[in-house]
């Protein structure tokens, strides 16, 4: 093997090894590493977060009782996540929090990504919430179903508790037709999480249509 070959060799193993996921990354350092902001230990031994925790409560109930009375209409449990959103919102302004989408760093409502709903109680604290939706049998899977990415604007922009609230769902019928309805939920502190980075390659469209890529080409009529 001559040199170039080595060479090529000790590459291709330094980027595989670039490549294998960082695993077991605390979550509140993942998120004052990206936005700058700290995640708060939700002490239930805390008079204050007692009463949080009771409107919470009360507001996901409430959420979970008018979306099982109205029917979720969506192809797939996870889809359903968006949709039960405006549930969780209503209901948490109903027991007395202030609740909407997050504003970013620039101060725009961002939609997509992390985290859902921006939640003030009434001591002024900042609760981030996040909203899951799964069925039964899907709950213990490995599969990703919480994630963030790095952003110029992030949508965190405070010191703050991160929760989860979740929902289980079944399907049942609603106005003659199949929907999902909730029919448990749980509410979970984020302080504790691990997470991992897992690394990929991407191209975008101007980069994979060039044209000296290209083989062949046809017209469909």
């Amino acid at each position: 093997m001559n040199d170039r070959e080595e060479y090529i060799k000790q590459l291709e193993a330094i980027i595989s090894k670039f490549l294998e996921p960082l695993k077991g990354i605390p979550y509140p350092i993942a998120i004052k590493a990206l936005t700058g902001c700290e995640v708060l230990h939700f002490y239930l031994s805390n008079e204050d977060n007692q009463k949080l925790l009771e409107h919470l409560k009360t507001a996901a109930q409430m959420a979970g009782d008018e979306a099982y009375k109205q029917g979720i209409f969506t192809r797939r449990p996870n889809e359903a996540g968006n949709h039960i959103e405006p549930f969780v919102i209503s209901a948490l302004r109903k027991v007395g929090l202030k609740a909407d989408k997050p504003r970013t760093k620039s101060r725009k409502i961002k939609v997509a990504g992390y985290p859902d709903i921006e939640v003030i109680d009434k001591q002024g604290r900042i609760i981030y919430l996040d909203c899951k939706t799964y069925n039964t049998a899907t709950k213990n899977q490995s599969f990703r179903t919480f994630y963030f990415s790095p952003s110029k604007d992030p949508k965190i922009t405070k010191d703050a508790f991160h929760l989860l609230l979740s929902f289980e769902l079944t399907r049942e019928e609603r106005k003659g037709q199949m929907a999902f309805v909730p029919i448990s939920w749980q509410l979970y502190t984020l302080e504790k999480l691990k997470v991992q980075v897992k690394h990929e390659f991407n191209a975008s469209n101007k980069d994979l249509y060039k044209p000296e890529f290209l083989l062949a080409r046809g017209r469909i009529k």
